[in-house]
């Protein structure tokens, strides 16, 4: 019987391709985790787990190993779930029927699922085809998936090519073990050659990949080409928001953006009416948050499980800070037109729904603390939004002459939370040194977040039709500050979060909705009296927009207003402190501003790419050295082959050695005379130097045998001249010649 080292061994190549197997089902994990509860998800990772770890360390016959799995996998189930405080039954059997049985049964056939179709793939796919027809269909489907949905999926689909790289290399040295055991006994004999082989072109193809020149591709993806075939905008079909992008066939028009993935491009103006907001108090209505800023917008993925339901009249509590003094303040939002948001706007930061719709139903508002955001539950194919919903807000009262004196430390006396510092690899450098330079007489966070609005509004122009033909940059905000240097709120917005970033200030991205237009004051008679109406705004697509929350400690998450033209209604019952600026740090923006247009080089890698850059180049350096190790005799003749003209024999090797010793000696003093033979010469030093004797004669004898001798030299005879040379370098040192 085999023992359980001799199975592992002889599965060794099926329990790698389990580990390629898993690698590529986790994006698919990565990918849904947003769709998903957070204890479906705990539930598929488990299933996932006790499938690799039983097939690679259970050698037993498969039926056994399936029932050993499907056992752990009810098991796993059961304890994730009474970790998240869901009931389940106490027996199958006893549960059948059984309402705990009808809430566990779902969550099982998730883990059943997944464990299926772990399966299937690692005793499917077990040649090069079936290998390559499953990573090409991941591959397609994350395209697909990437194009037509919300979600970015580089990273994904990067980790499937990977995996699927080491599947493919798995299974050649699978088959080559089974075709050429006697070849692969002798690899075996080598296997850090193997593994060596293996580092070497997988650092050459990271290094290029990492030192690949940004360049336009030729050839676009099937949706860009039908786009542009059909003659659609393609900022139509991403933006951010505010004057963010709806996507209308035919042109880009304003409107809340659905998409923050791709920002940029131009769009027109469309004054529909979206909502009139009925409020006592003017305001920006509120909607979504961003903080992982990609270099093209904003990709964060929402997660089921930082929702929690909430009901109407319900007391929400948000990040807006309890240390400072706020204002309550109720709006009554009516819908006028039948689109479906993700979210309910209201002012910052809501902090009750008083009433919703009739006809939406109760449990499905979902609060989102961090962020303070009001989501809607929506059914895929029951999509509904209320036409009317009533809500309080908490504005806060900002101490703007208080909070203006706080340095950094009273400000962030812990940790700041890194995501809100967060910046994307190789963010250019550039683009941080202006940052410094524009606040270098700001002494305070909050003096320097006013110097970068000031300098933003100030030095660029507003436009819905930037110039995207100066943009040179792969980067939207080094773009917008160095090239294009126009554009409209979404341009201002992200690049006033990442220059605030660069200063180590915590900060956000925002989008929802300006004030808009208010209408002119009903009087309505009650009793035979008249009584003005609260104020009423009419908000259109027009008036969609981004901006900016900056986090000051215990002061909070405070608005700030970059874009041209707009007016922050928070901070504008009290003037901003506006810090002034020493004359000669005035000139130094302005020269700041004539080397902004000039083009310049990106900032270096980020430092994961110059991790894995240095990982590379180190390993590829090892390899050239080896090489050259490996090949330093060959390279020890070379100039003696060059010009003997031909492959060098142990005769011409030993005579090469030997001009080699003589070269060391005649440095070191002992010099033949012009007319002297390697004998004469050889004879007159250990005269002059007996102890040397001992290693000179020996290398006399074979250089003579290999010049002059009809007998055939072996090639050891060289290496032993190497030898003996080395041993007169000893002895040379230890003589003092004159």
């Amino acid at each position: 019987m085999k023992s359980w080292t001799q199975k592992f061994a002889l599965s060794f190549f099926y329990i790698l391709s389990l580990l390629w197997i898993w690698l590529i089902l986790l994006q698919w994990v990565s990918y849904t985790e947003p769709l998903l509860y957070e204890e479906t998800t705990a539930v598929i990772i488990a299933a996932l787990a006790i499938t690799a770890i039983t097939e690679s360390l259970v050698m037993i016959k498969r039926g056994f190993r399936i029932l050993i799995q499907l056992g752990f996998i009810i098991f796993a189930v059961s304890r994730i779930l009474e970790k998240y405080n869901i009931p389940v039954p106490s027996s199958l059997l006893e549960g059948l029927g059984s309402e705990q049985m009808l809430e566990f049964l779902p969550y099982l056939w998730f883990a059943v699922a997944s464990w299926a179709i772990f399966l299937f793939a690692a005793v499917w796919a077990t040649n090069k085809r079936r290998i390559l027809l499953v990573i090409g269909l991941n591959v397609i489907a994350f395209a697909i998936f990437d194009s037509f949905t919300t979600y970015v999926l580089w990273d994904e689909t990067a980790w499937i090519v990977a995996a699927g790289m080491g599947w493919l290399v798995t299974d050649h040295f699978k088959r080559f073990r089974k075709r050429f055991p006697v070849g692969w006994s002798k690899l075996r004999a080598y296997p850090f050659k193997i593994i060596g082989n293996i580092l070497v072109i997988f650092s050459l193809i990271i290094l290029a990949g990492i030192n690949m020149p940004t360049i336009k591709p030729s050839l676009t993806d099937p949706y860009t080409a039908w786009r542009e075939w059909n003659g659609i905008p393609l900022s139509g079909s991403v933006s951010g928001t505010g004057d963010s992008i709806l996507e209308i066939p035919g042109e880009s028009m304003s409107g809340y953006g659905r998409e923050d993935n791709e920002l940029g491009g131009g769009f027109n103006f469309d004054y529909t009416p979206v909502m009139t907001v009925t409020s006592d108090e003017r305001s920006y209505w509120r909607g979504e948050t961003r903080t992982q800023y990609s270099g093209t917008g904003w990709s964060d993925k929402q997660r089921r499980r930082d929702f929690e339901d909430i009901l109407t009249g319900e007391d929400l509590e948000g990040d807006l800070s309890d240390k400072i003094e706020t204002k309550a303040l109720e709006q009554t939002v009516t819908m006028l037109n039948d689109n479906v948001y993700p979210v309910l706007f209201g002012a910052y930061s809501i902090s009750k729904v008083d009433r919703l719709d009739p006809d939406v139903e109760e449990g499905r508002l979902l609060w989102k603390a961090e962020g303070s955001e009001l989501h809607l539950e929506s059914e895929p194919k029951r999509l509904s939004y209320p036409k009317t919903y009533t809500v309080t807000s908490e504005v806060p009262i900002i101490p703007m002459e208080e909070l203006s004196a706080k340095t950094y430390e009273q400000l962030y006396p812990e940790p700041i939370d890194e995501k809100y510092l967060q910046k994307p690899s190789g963010f250019p450098e550039r683009v941080e040194r202006l940052a410094e330079e524009v606040t270098a007489a700001g002494e305070t966070p909050y003096e320097k977040v006013i110097l970068l609005q000031q300098y933003l509004q100030n030095n660029f122009t507003y436009s819905n039709t930037p110039d995207l033909t100066k943009r040179k940059s792969p980067d939207f905000v080094e773009s917008f500050l160095f090239e294009v240097q126009e554009g409209y709120c979404d341009y201002f917005s992200t690049s006033m979060v990442m220059m605030t970033r660069s200063l180590d200030i915590p900060a956000r991205w925002v989008k929802g909705y300006a004030p808009g237009n208010m209408s002119a004051p009903e009087f309505m008679s009650q009793s035979g009296e008249e009584s003005i109406r609260s104020g009423s705004y009419t908000v259109t697509n027009a008036d969609a927009h981004s901006w900016v929350e900056v986090y000051f400690g215990d002061y909070g998450w405070i608005p700030i207003e970059t874009t041209p033209g707009f007016s922050m209604p928070i901070l504008a019952g009290s003037e901003p402190l506006e810090p002034e600026v020493p004359e000669d740090e005035e000139e130094k923006v302005e020269e700041v501003e004539e080397t902004a247009a000039t083009p310049e080089e990106s900032g270096e890698n980020s430092s994961l790419y110059m991790i894995l850059g240095i990982l590379s180049g180190t390993i590829i350096l090892a390899w050239i050295g080896y090489i050259a190790w490996r090949m330093r005799f060959n390279l020890r003749f070379f100039s003696a082959r060059l010009r003997a003209g031909k492959p060098l024999t142990p005769a011409d090797k030993v005579i090469a050695e030997t001009e080699r010793w003589l070269r060391y000696v005649h440095r070191r003093g002992l010099k033949r005379g012009p007319n002297e033979t390697l004998r004469e010469s050889v004879r007159r030093w250990e005269s002059l130097y007996p102890t040397l004797a001992g290693s000179l004669t020996p290398l006399l004898k074979k250089f003579e045998a290999a010049r002059y001798s009809p007998v055939h030299i072996l090639e050891e005879e060289w290496r032993a001249v190497q030898s003996e040379a080395a041993q007169l370098k000893k002895s040379i040192k230890r003589v003092k010649i004159s």
